[in-house]
């Protein structure tokens, strides 16, 4: 994709939301440290018995150390209702980027909302539990084909929110949002935060089956790319593949806010939106533990101990780096930090300076409402990721707002969620 093309709509969809489940690929390993095959406890709510993955990642363990306190991800998606029994308290300000009616706060299709929970919910009055219920967040919210179909919107909504995410007092950024297409603008907003030491993930999309086309944001070479995998140890059949992917998360069987109502929630696959969730919330965990390292030394630790049956140095592409287990340093004290400048998704030196807690908290300042930074409109190319690994196996132990009227992008950009 050129320069030129930074003007054109990209196709954007959220992530995920699969009705079924397929799986490929035999299992390696077990998710967490060790697996504990106890019985979720009878007193536990309906939806939160379905969520499997917690006790295979063995996060009442990994809640004894930490459960993310001091560490705020900036959610990218669909709006955030901070008002769900789950959220209450879990929330702050955050930015609209979508150039419509409401705010932040406004979930206009539940989405964002399961992710923010996925991360950081509570879990009060029966709802989701999040991986790191010590998570604040800091929503963002950006539009989808069918919101710019029905709304004049900002036309640079997501390069806006990322700037907007990056200029925030967030370490974390987490979009569970795919497009087929990269801009110039986002491309350079990536980049920023980087340079600002945030840590990017990024959904690497639910469209293996049909043209396997890579995804962006998770393309861009700065930020991680997350697949998603089953209970069973079997990644995605749907599920991308490529140089794209980076790590593998649970997304398979996850439950989910079924829409904008908030009435109920729905069974079926979170996709790679539920996996880049969990795949944050893990990345918070262990941030949260070591607040002194910056966002290289998190993601390095993060691929250093995931689980796969191949060699460390290659990478799969179907499960990245393998499939990711916070347990391993959180509770063995596994995995190399290495070099705090040194980005271990492209071994370049980064700029910026660390975003752990201490330092993101006195160098950064939230967004205000409606307001972006300035964005500098550069061309740039996207690197491809290096992926030499077989097919493998499996897992283990501010621009000015410009506004364009509804169905403007029907036929020149579709977006979905991940």
């Amino acid at each position: 994709m050129t320069a030129g093309m930074s003007q054109t709509r990209k196709p954007r969809r959220p992530l995920g939301l699969r009705g079924r489940l397929l799986g490929t690929v035999a299992v390696a390993a077990a998710w967490s440290v060790g697996f504990a095959g106890a019985a979720s406890s009878a007193v536990a709510a309906d939806v939160q018995s379905k969520q499997w993955y917690l006790r295979a990642m063995q996060a009442e363990e990994m809640w004894k150390v930490t459960t993310g306190e001091g560490i705020k991800v900036a959610v990218i998606d669909t709006g955030v209702n901070a008002s769900t029994s789950s959220l209450k308290g879990q929330v702050l300000k955050g930015f609209d980027a979508t150039g419509a009616d409401g705010d932040e706060y406004d979930d206009y299709r539940g989405h964002g909302t399961t992710m923010a929970e996925l991360i950081a919910g509570t879990g009060k009055g029966g709802g989701l539990k999040g991986l790191a219920p010590g998570v604040k967040i800091i929503p963002m919210r950006i539009t989808d084909t069918e919101f710019q179909n029905e709304h004049s919107v900002n036309a640079e909504d997501t390069s806006d929110a990322i700037r907007a995410a990056a200029d925030s007092d967030a370490q974390i950024l987490s979009m569970s949002f795919a497009s087929d297409f990269p801009t110039a603008k986002e491309r350079e907003a990536v980049k920023y935060a980087q340079s600002k030491g945030k840590l990017f993930f990024a959904g690497v999309g639910n469209n293996a089956e049909k043209d396997n086309q890579d995804q962006f944001p998770a393309a861009y070479p700065q930020v991680v790319g997350v697949a998603s995998a089953d209970r069973d140890g079997k990644v995605a059949e749907y599920s991308q593949n490529g140089d794209i992917v980076d790590i593998a998360a649970p997304g398979n069987d996850i439950p989910r806010w079924c829409d904008a109502t908030f009435q109920s929630y729905c069974d079926g696959d979170g996709g790679t939106s539920a996996a880049t969730a969990i795949a944050s919330a893990s990345a918070a965990l262990v941030w949260s533990a070591h607040p002194d390292w910056t966002a290289n030394q998190v993601l390095n630790v993060l691929f250093d101990t995931a689980s796969r049956d191949w060699e460390k140095d290659t990478v799969s592409k179907y499960l990245g780096h393998g499939l990711i287990r916070p347990s391993m340093n959180l509770l063995k004290g596994k995995g190399d930090p290495g070099a705090p400048d040194i980005s271990p998704l492209t071994q370049e030196k980064t700029a910026g300076s660390p975003a752990s807690p201490a330092a993101s908290a006195s160098a950064s300042s939230q967004p205000e409402e409606k307001e972006t930074v300035a964005d500098a409109a550069v061309a740039g190319s996207s690197t491809e990721k290096d992926d030499t690994s077989h097919l493998g196996l499996i897992l283990g132990g501010a621009a000015a707002v410009v506004l364009l009227g509804g169905g403007a992008f029907v036929f020149a950009r579709r977006r979905r969620t991940a």
